[in-house]
């Protein structure tokens, strides 16, 4: 779980504050100032993550 959250720290470039592994899903919670990064625009940063990964991933502010 250490390399996949070290690969999203740098393919999101944010914090990553906890994983949370749902079945084929991977919950991402980072601060809530930088979700809007995390996301990237029309959510291009999150699906590259996911094709990269293989996963689905869900970003989250804790």
């Amino acid at each position: 779980m250490e390399e996949v959250a070290e690969k999203l720290r740098r393919m999101l470039n944010v914090e990553i504050l906890k994983i949370e592994e749902d079945g084929n899903r991977l919950v991402v919670y980072v601060p809530e100032d930088q979700i809007r990064i995390a996301v990237g625009r029309g959510g291009a940063a999150v699906k590259a993550a996911e094709l990269v990964l293989g996963r689905r991933i869900e970003v989250k502010s804790k």
